[in-house]
């Protein structure tokens, strides 16, 4: 039966106030209006491959809100699922992003306590949601955000793959929201119920204390848990303007490893939102191209990759796009600068 949409994500939507150019944001006047959140990116980038996304979240009901949902609109992806917070509290998270220049690092400064998501419910929502989509993804900010939210994403996960839908996972740890060990603990409640399981070699070292190298240890998570395929990125950070980015995709049906020679020295932009637009491209090909890992893969590469390249939060791209900068990767002949 054909669903309504390829994929759903969960997770807070907020505004970045950003400096412009390398300014400081200790010295300088204005701010850049931007809006993002890891799952929105993820579904950002997917809807622009092409597949049917949707956001699940909760705003607050005032010119804020309205302004994330034109954002949501803007990006190709559906609103249906956004509710409102009416209360007089309602408030949207902020963040404060400072890009850097070698030897300065990028600096973020969050203010996202007690935000309209929270309040987020069951409730909220129909139960048509539960059988609405293909695939259902989250991830580990959206879980460390409050107790409350932590336990409707579990329920939500838990609904929808009652429903027979896939269930994909990020694990995305943030230090500032959640020590390591609570986010061990409460990630391997859920990993049960994932198929799709996104953790780099990094976060499975430091916060699962897995020990090994990169394949045993992203095939160590299917041998603990019935989780499908393991997905792990790998970037080296040369300066804040140059990085190397790679991954590795474990399919534990074939068991077999997939993976390709990395996008070496791209020219990093702003890096924010990378490891979401990696998501989106494996799940796009995942979900277009089932059972091709390996195309699936080189989707997830090219459109981190392209990501680096572009400011704010937010992918902006297309399948042929894409499709191109593949190519351009695979060749070894001379490539044209200009596409004309």
């Amino acid at each position: 039966m054909k669903k309504e949409f390829d994929l759903l994500s969960l997770g807070e939507i907020m505004l970045r106030l950003s400096p412009p150019s390398n300014e400081r944001m200790t010295r300088g006047d204005t701010f850049s209006k931007q809006a993002g959140g890891a799952e929105l990116n993820s579904a950002t980038g997917a809807a622009m491959l092409g597949l049917r996304c949707g956001i699940i979240s909760k705003l607050p009901a005032n010119d804020l809100g309205m302004y994330i949902k034109n954002r949501v609109r803007l990006c190709g992806v559906s609103d249906d699922y956004l509710v409102y917070d009416e209360s007089s509290d309602a408030r949207l998270g902020v963040y404060y992003y400072e890009s850097g220049a070698y030897p300065r690092k990028p600096r973020i400064v969050y203010d996202r306590k007690n935000t309209s998501i929270n309040k987020l419910s069951i409730s909220d929502f129909d139960e048509n949601i539960f059988s609405s989509a293909r695939c259902f993804h989250t991830s580990g900010i959206t879980l460390a955000l409050s107790p409350e939210l932590r336990a409707t994403a579990i329920e939500m996960i838990k609904r929808f793959k009652e429903c027979g839908t896939i269930i994909s996972f990020d694990v995305n740890f943030r230090g500032n929201l959640w020590t390591g060990p609570e986010a061990k603990a409460c990630i391997e409640t859920i990993l049960p119920y994932v198929d799709i399981f996104f953790c780099s070699e990094e976060t499975a070292r430091l916060t699962f204390l897995k020990e090994g190298d990169a394949r045993s240890i992203m095939k160590s998570f299917t041998e603990d848990f019935p989780v499908s395929i393991v997905a792990s990125t790998q970037r080296i950070v040369h300066s804040p303007k140059r990085h190397t980015f790679g991954s590795i995709i474990y399919s534990a049906k074939d068991d077999t490893y997939y993976e390709e020679a990395p996008y070496a020295d791209i020219e990093v932009v702003d890096r924010i939102g990378s490891g979401d637009a990696y998501i989106s491209g494996v799940l796009y090909g995942l979900l277009s191209h089932e059972g091709e890992y390996q195309r699936a893969l080189e989707y997830g590469n090219a459109v981190s990759s392209l990501k680096n390249t572009i400011p704010g939060d937010l992918l902006s791209t297309d399948l042929k796009e894409i499709d191109g900068i593949i190519r351009e990767h695979k060749s070894t002949g001379r490539i044209a600068e200009m596409d004309r």
